[in-house]
């Protein structure tokens, strides 16, 4: 079942402002209006209008994982067993309920799901995979030590 939603076509001004937004979510709206070329009040209504439009969904301050000693991290490929509803859906729900699991992907291709494992140490990278292959409906799974971050995801490039 696909479902449409129907959203409008961004302009110029609503792109740069999530752009300064995604760059800098505590930019003031005065420094806000000023970078995008608007005077403060119809800068704030546009802000207003992208986060009820759902094009903002938060704001949140990224962390260093380093200092929070959580410096490993690994890719771990997952393949199901089947690929029935009821056992993507068993998966979905057991795999967000582990917390050193920071994100994990639905995928086409060779393997049924990408999950990124962010740990402090090997002994804790084993509890998480033992974790996760103990999830109803695992068949295999492959794991990649990230050696380098090379380009951190940042989120949505907006211009």
């Amino acid at each position: 079942m696909t479902t449409s939603i129907k959203t409008r076509v961004l302009d110029r001004i609503d792109l740069a402002i999530l752009d300064a937004l995604h760059k800098n979510g505590r930019i003031s709206n005065v420094n806000l209006a000023k970078a995008v070329n608007l005077s403060p009040s119809p800068c704030l209504d546009r802000v207003k209008k992208l986060e009820s439009e759902g094009y903002i969904e938060g704001y949140s301050a990224r962390l260093n994982p380093e200092k929070l000693g959580q410096h490993l991290v690994a890719h771990v490929e997952i393949r199901l067993k089947s690929s029935t509803e009821s056992v993507f859906e068993t998966f979905k729900q057991h795999i967000i309920r582990i917390p050193h699991v920071v994100s994990c992907d639905m995928v086409a291709g060779g393997f049924d799901y990408l999950v990124k494992i962010r740990v402090p140490d090997m002994t804790v990278y084993r509890e998480v995979l033992g974790q996760i292959v103990e999830i109803p409906g695992v068949g295999t799974n492959h794991t990649y030590m990230v050696i380098e971050h090379v380009k951190p995801d940042l989120g949505v490039g907006v211009l």
